[in-house]
C-alpha cells in the first residue's frame, strides 16, 4: 500500500513517527516542514517540504493545496495519514475529492473537543482515531486508540 504522512513539526511530527509499526510496513512518502529534526528523521526518505506557517496564512494555504495536488498525483497513494495540524488540511480534502482514503489521529493533548484542523478536515476524513473516551463519546465515529 502507499501511504502519504503528512503532519506539522514537533509534536505532531513525533505522534506520526510513533506510528511507524504501521506506516513501515508500507510505501511512504512524508510531507512536513523542514526543520534540523525532520531533516535528520527523514533522511533518505521521499519527503516533501510543506510551506510554513498555516496559521492565518491564506497564501501558505494556497502554496500547500498546491503542493498537496502535486504530492497526490506523483505519489498516488492509497491512504493519506495525518496527525495535524493546518498543513493536512488541504491533503486530507484534496485526497477524499480524489477518491483516497484519509485518516486523521488526533493530539494527545485534545481531550474534550477536536483541533480546528480535525474539524475542518472532518467531512473528507474516513477514520477518525482520537486518545481519551470522552473525545469518542462526543464524536461516535472515532475510533479510541492509545499510542
Amino acid at each position: 500500500m502507499k501511504v502519504v504522512l503528512v503532519s506539522s513539526t514537533g509534536g505532531h511530527f513525533n505522534a506520526l513517527c510513533q506510528l511507524s509499526s504501521f506506516w513501515q510496513r508500507h510505501q511512504c512518502t512524508w510531507v512536513t516542514f523542514r526543520n534540523s529534526t525532520t531533516e535528520k528523521v527523514l533522511q533518505g526518505q521521499p519527503t516533501f517540504w510543506a510551506y510554513g506557517p498555516t496559521n492565518r496564512s491564506l497564501k501558505n494555504l494556497v502554496r500547500n493545496l498546491l503542493l498537496s495536488a502535486q504530492v497526490l498525483q506523483q505519489a498516488k497513494p492509497d491512504l493519506v495519514l495525518s496527525t495535524g495540524a493546518g498543513v493536512a488540511v488541504p491533503f486530507l480534502i484534496l485526497a477524499k475529492l480524489m477518491g483516497i482514503k484519509t485518516a486523521f489521529l488526533e493530539s494527545f493533548t485534545r481531550v474534550e473537543d477536536l483541533s480546528l484542523s480535525a474539524r475542518l478536515a472532518l467531512p473528507f476524513i474516513d477514520k477518525l482515531y482520537v486518545q481519551w473516551p470522552q473525545l469518542q463519546d462526543k464524536y461516535p465515529q472515532a475510533e479510541l486508540i492509545t499510542l
